[in-house]
């Protein structure tokens, strides 16, 4: 196998990933509806940083561990679920708080995009079925010589960049939507809907590894 060859068997295999509604998509998506297009934009960005942080795990055998030990599989996977449930009933609480007044200063702005970006970082890296998936695929497309590191990190920016494009037409999307959601109670409703698919999502990952 080339590597061009295992980029573009990886890539078939991770578009199938990436279209598939997600939390992620779920994520961007509330972004961009409620929150702008640069939060959105800066949510995606830290979901890639954390595809790329478990590409380069997974290369290293790091994201083994995940495969290998039930307590870290579980640790992460407990972590996960309250992490997504904390965003969850984050969203609906602000929801009923919600003033209607979207102005705000450069400083509290760039804070904002800081606290999207990490918010998209961490939902990736508190996922555990990213790191199993990559662990399952990453040493399946690194030819023999190649280093394991490089093309871990070659084949996750490879998915990050997929994702960034696919997160960019539903921005593009919402986007125009926003123009016709853009009242109040409109935003009250999508805050508690992204909200309560979060909480589910966090739900249904507790669950499954009981």
């Amino acid at each position: 196998m080339t590597i061009s060859q295992a980029i573009l068997g990886f890539a078939a295999v991770a578009a199938i990933l990436t279209v598939i509604p997600g939390l992620d998509t779920t994520l961007v998506l509330r972004s961009a509806l409620v929150r702008g297009r640069r939060q959105a934009v800066a949510t995606a960005f830290g979901i890639a940083t954390g595809a790329l942080i478990w590409g380069a795990a997974a290369a290293l055998g790091a994201a083994a561990l995940l495969a290998a030990s039930h307590l870290a599989y579980q640790v992460v996977t407990i972590g996960g679920a309250l992490y997504m449930g904390y965003l969850g009933v984050s969203m609906i609480v602000k929801s009923f708080r919600r003033t209607g007044n979207g102005h705000a200063d450069a400083l509290t702005e760039s804070a904002s995009l800081w606290r999207s970006f990490l918010t998209g970082t961490w939902t990736n890296l508190l996922n555990p079925k990213i790191g199993v998936f990559y662990i399952a695929t990453i040493p399946q497309f690194i030819p023999e010589g190649a280093s394991p590191l490089a093309m871990g990190l070659l084949l996750s920016a490879v998915h990050a960049l997929m994702s960034l494009v696919w997160f960019a037409i539903i921005i593009i999307g919402a986007n125009a939507a926003r123009r016709w959601l853009a009242h109040a109670r409109a935003l009250r409703i999508i805050d508690r809907f992204a909200g309560t698919v979060l909480i589910g999502f966090g739900a249904t990952l507790a669950l499954e590894h009981r």
